[in-house]
């Protein structure tokens, strides 16, 4: 009888391309999803994880997507063009359109209306071979920094179920986490990729406004106040996503100074009030950076907090309402819009010339005192949240330490400096706290520093070790 060869070398690449393909692949530190490695693998654990998340949505069905994980495969065999994300299953946040998928952005009257066309990252990322699953969950419109919505629910957070995920990547953050995803996309206004990346312990960057072109993504890109970006366990993964969302703009991860000099901002003097135990765990997380060779040192707040917010209240609202004015106009979609929708789009509506002009002049005062401080300083470090996940059946945080919130968003003002100025950002992982829960850290760059900021990462992570996968 003769001896069937083993699989794994029925499978082997045969060809230069192959070898050189696989051998990015491997580079990149993910696995190729296709149809004999594959076996639906990831469709299994979703079925077995996703029910107690519900960080993915929208899910394709399994014969379809075996279908094209069995064409990725034959692909890959026959030497053909292969991109880094050949076979890898990819699930797209529900603000993004997918050619075929609803975008429901949370929001129940626009829910089940198919996208007509892939939205640029879509195509770029289908581009690199990607197989698209379905989509990550997200509050409505991305809205207030917890995804929840009353078309899919609430996204649970995987080291603790009972808590948020956070947002408005909170389903992307949570199926990184446990293993869902090795790759997600997200998106960054006021910590939307930075907050999830802290409270699910994986990697989540807003790269300077502008680098990824927005084409087929709804939102208005007033005054520079959001982004698209990638989230990832790995910072190799997370680069060349940033890569191909980019479109190459972003060509990959630069040179770190031998010794940076790293300004850490803490709680802004005080300022902040945050959870017990939050400081304590972002300033145990400063000690891996000065492993690494960093030099970190204290940094005195170069602006007033008030300053900040003002600033950037008025300019996200203004940029909010010009997104969702035409569902506030429509008294059916109004009346199932959001408290968080409906305070954005009223003040961004009420908002007169000069308080524009005003908010514009407070940004300046900030990038000016910004311009000061990176003369001296390699990055700025501050912590990614203020308090841990909170309960899933919340909306939002009424108060942190005894200090009340007076709008449904005041508990992320942490993510403000970096936002407002349209800067360069990092979501890190800090480690756990004493109930189990992660915390995150903020490594922020100058305009256009994408590179030397991940090539910073990468020297905390070989510190710190690589992300697990939860359950």
């Amino acid at each position: 009888m003769t001896k069937k060869p083993a699989r794994a070398e029925k499978s082997a690449p045969r060809t230069r391309i192959q070898r050189e393909k696989r051998e990015e692949i491997l580079q990149a530190g993910l696995t190729v999803f296709a149809a004999e490695g594959f076996r639906g693998a990831t469709l299994d654990r979703i079925a077995a994880v996703n029910p107690g998340l519900t960080a993915i949505v929208s899910l394709r069905d399994r014969e379809a997507l075996m279908g094209e994980a069995r064409l990725a495969e034959a692909a890959l065999m026959g030497g053909g063009p292969q991109g880094w994300l050949h076979g890898i299953p990819v699930a797209v946040k529900d603000l993004v359109d997918v050619k075929g998928l609803p975008t429901s952005c949370g929001a129940p009257f626009l829910a089940g209306q198919l996208a007509r066309a892939d939205a640029g990252i879509v195509a770029r990322m289908r581009a690199e071979g990607a197989i698209v699953i379905g989509k990550t969950n997200v509050p409505m419109f991305g809205l207030g920094g917890h995804s929840t919505n009353t078309v899919f629910g609430v996204t649970k957070n995987p080291y603790d179920p009972t808590r948020t995920a956070g947002g408005s990547s909170g389903g992307a953050g949570a199926a990184l986490a446990s293993g869902l995803l090795s790759v997600a996309d997200g998106s960054d206004m006021m910590g939307s990729l930075r907050n999830p990346a802290a409270w699910n312990g994986v990697y989540g960057f807003r790269p300077t406004v502008g680098l990824i072109p927005r084409e087929g993504v709804p939102g208005t890109p007033a005054y520079g106040v959001s982004t698209l970006g990638p989230m990832a366990r790995e910072i190799a993964d997370l680069a060349a996503l940033l890569r191909t969302m980019s479109g190459g703009a972003f060509t990959g991860i630069g040179t770190a100074p031998k010794r940076p000099r790293i300004g850490w901002l803490g709680d802004w003097g005080g300022a902040y009030p945050m959870e017990p135990g939050i400081l304590a765990l972002a300033e145990a997380a400063l000690a891996p950076m000065q492993e690494a060779g960093w030099v970190v040192e204290p940094v005195a707040p170069p602006v007033p907090r008030e300053l900040l917010w003002d600033a950037w209240t008025d300019l996200r609202a203004f940029a909010v309402a010009q997104d969702l004015v035409e569902h506030w106009r429509d008294p059916e979609a109004r009346a199932q819009l959001n408290p968080q929708a409906v305070h954005e789009i009223e003040r961004g509506l009420a908002l007169t010339g000069e308080a524009l002009a005003r908010a514009l002049d407070l940004r300046g005062v900030w990038l000016a005192a910004l311009d000061a401080l990176f003369a001296t300083h390699n990055a700025l470090v501050l912590p990614a949240t203020q308090l841990w996940p909170f309960p899933a059946e919340w909306d939002w945080p009424r108060e942190i330490a005894g200090v009340a919130m007076d709008t449904y968003h005041r508990w992320m003002e942490v993510v403000v400096p970096a936002s407002l100025a349209g800067l360069p950002v990092l979501g890190m992982p800090a480690g756990l706290g004493e109930q189990g829960l992660p915390g995150g850290l903020q490594l922020i760059g100058p305009h256009g520093s994408d590179a030397k900021l991940l090539a910073l990462a990468r020297s905390y992570e070989a510190v710190i070790g690589p992300r697990p996968i939860l359950g």
